[in-house]
């Protein structure tokens, strides 16, 4: 298995069949399943209660002699993670020598650099709480049969306003520009005026052997009206990103997909989602995302246990053939158990033929009050596609979405 990761390094395994013991089933799983995320190399733990080191720019992009102005203090906690500013802005940030590689929550940093996010850089990038009875004893362990294949079905543009929440997660690698999906989920600190998304934790930190990735951006309601991939070759950047590029000034993954996670095998799998708290590259007319959007959709860390949920809609942005990664789709099915080990949370899993770039696309279901509310997030499936799997968010998840919100609570 691999996590549906980004695209340029998404390989899927062979489904799994379930067997009589739960330690043979894992192996076999282990054996075939990637993440789904995706990539083109297109040649170019606890925060520590301060807001990450952002390079911000004022109205106009910068100062007279076209620098980006960066507060003092910033450029100091760059300074103190070996980072030269301007070195970074022309292109230092290529350089991925293994041993400087920033790894721990708090190390992360990610400058924004005004307009690296281009159209043409964007399309060749291939790659909450409530108390709710529920007896999840049931599901530990256990893998269900898998799922009859469902076919993704492509979302009618615009996509705002059929999935205002769902959008693009753009970063750098060392194999080069990635891609994965996301969805804007609410903030309990600042109702109505969110500026968090929700993604897939492989999509923010390469796992065990790496680190942060670079210049992570969000685009909303990427290639809003749908266009094809050759009406793209020159689209203007307000017809690719018709809600602004938001940069990634702070995320958290969970520790155990920083200790565990790798590119395949489902390693940390149960654990792969992360949040990113984003400030707009230019401006914003001090919005938030929610409200250039809105909409948010609120995080279910309480959601039932796998047989009581009825139906599931995975959405995201496949980029792994046969898609091209530059228009929506979703699938919906009533979801089975996937188990990689018997120690970790059981995860969901449905049928869905979404391929490497739908990685960290939101789940949602319809909660005990009607509404709809995430429960997951796309991370693996087989090499041959057919269904992905989505860790259930549990405690892990909300101290990962509470550590964010909270470091931005008083701001």
């Amino acid at each position: 298995m691999r996590p549906i990761r980004p695209f340029f390094t998404a390989r899927r395994g062979g489904g799994a069949r379930r067997t009589t013991s739960p330690v043979l089933t894992a192996v076999a799983l282990a054996s075939g399943l990637a993440l789904l995320a995706t990539g083109c190399d297109s040649g170019d733990s606890e925060a520590d209660g301060r807001p990450s080191a952002v390079a911000t720019a004022d109205d106009t992009g910068g100062t007279s002699d076209g620098k980006i102005k960066i507060p003092d203090d910033i450029r100091k906690k760059l300074k103190e993670h070996g980072i030269d500013i301007d070195k970074w802005k022309n292109g230092a940030w290529k350089d991925w020598n293994q041993d400087d590689w920033l790894r721990e929550a708090k190390d992360y940093v990610n400058p924004i650099i005004k307009d690296l996010w281009d159209p043409e850089r964007m399309r060749r990038a291939k790659g909450p709480d409530k108390g709710v009875d529920n007896d999840l004893s049931g599901d530990q362990g256990v893998t269900d049969p898998t799922p009859a294949p469902v076919t993704a079905r492509a979302v009618s543009p615009a996509y705002h306003a059929n999935a205002a929440t769902a959008g693009k997660v753009f970063f750098d690698s060392p194999e080069g520009t990635m891609v994965c999906s996301a969805t804007v989920v609410q903030d309990p600190a600042h109702p109505g005026k969110s500026n968090l998304v929700w993604t897939a934790g492989h999509c923010v930190h390469a796992g065990k052997k790496g680190g942060w990735y670079r210049n992570i951006a969000f685009v909303p309601s990427y290639n809003d009206a749908g266009r094809s991939t050759a009406d793209l070759q020159n689209a203007a950047k307000d017809e690719v990103a018709p809600y602004g590029v938001w940069w990634g000034d702070w995320t958290q993954t969970s520790e155990q997909w920083i200790e565990q996670g790798g590119p395949t095998g489902g390693q940390g799998a149960a654990y792969d989602f992360a949040v990113i708290h984003v400030t707009p590259e230019q401006g914003g007319g001090g919005r938030s995302l929610e409200e250039t959007v809105g909409a948010a959709l609120p995080v279910d860390f309480a959601a039932p246990a796998v047989p009581k949920v009825q139906s599931l809609t995975a959405t995201g942005y496949p980029a792994a053939p046969p898609y091209d990664g530059q228009r929506l789709y979703q699938c919906q099915d009533k979801p089975g158990r996937l188990s990689l080990n018997a120690s970790d949370p059981t995860m969901y899993r449905i049928g869905c033929t979404m391929t490497g770039g739908s990685s960290g696309g939101g789940w949602v279901a319809t909660g005990s009050d009607g509404r709809p509310a995430l429960v997951s997030n796309t991370s693996i499936g087989p090499v041959t596609a057919g269904w992905l799997a989505g860790p259930r968010l549990g405690p892990a998840a909300k101290s990962v979405y509470d550590a964010v919100s909270g470091k931005f609570a008083g701001q």
